[in-house]
């Protein structure tokens, strides 16, 4: 009886913190931290890859939150794109959808990988050079992996998800890319000693 008890208080207290950090008043508060947090969790799972492979030595916190500010970022993007998105288009017909899907991957998929390597160039202070040569290497390789497997995230995202769950949705799904983005933004290029040889 206690234990149900016990159990019944803390399905309260997660219903009155969920009703309070997806309301409207605390929403972006509430997808800034999911963006920050799981940008964070994906580069630390990175970096244990990169160690287990012996390409690190050892974790690096500094990268690890370079890679959270830059979800934090591409967080406040997400949080209003999705919102104009839903006013514009506020229909879940599949016609609806797929415009939708269109848009984020035609407009907003640039202007997210473009606001990421903006907000890690600032942070690691590159200069103008360093910037377009990392921006001109990478970003194609990582839009060219969006278009894998977001348009069918985003159908379920705007076919099923609600709006208010939208962000959410979309860095659970973007653990995994998130894993993939640190090792892209952080892959070392070969260096002309080795590939002579």
């Amino acid at each position: 009886m206690f234990r149900r008890a016990r159990w019944r208080r803390v399905l309260q207290g997660v219903n009155r913190w969920h009703s309070v950090a997806f309301s409207k008043r605390y929403l972006l508060y509430t997808n800034l931290g999911i963006s920050f947090s799981l940008s964070m969790v994906g580069d630390t799972m990175e970096q244990a890859y990169e160690r287990y492979l012996g390409e690190i030595d050892a974790w690096n916190g500094t990268r690890t939150l370079r890679m959270g500010m830059g979800g934090l970022t591409v967080g406040v993007v997400c949080h209003y794109w999705y919102q104009y998105l839903d006013y514009r288009y506020p229909n879940r017909t599949i016609r609806t959808v797929m415009r939708k899907i269109l848009l984020d991957q035609i407009i907003c998929s640039p202007f997210y990988i473009t606001v990421f390597f903006i907000t890690m160039g600032l942070l690691e202070r590159q200069s103008w050079e360093e910037f377009r040569e990392e921006v001109m290497e990478k970003a194609v390789v990582l839009y060219m992996a969006e278009w894998t497997f977001w348009p069918a995230a985003q159908f379920v995202n705007f076919f099923l998800i609600k709006p208010r769950y939208r962000v959410f949705y979309d860095n659970s799904m973007s653990l995994g890319y998130d894993i993939y983005t640190s090792g892209v933004k952080y892959r070392k290029k070969p260096s002309l000693e080795n590939t002579v040889k």
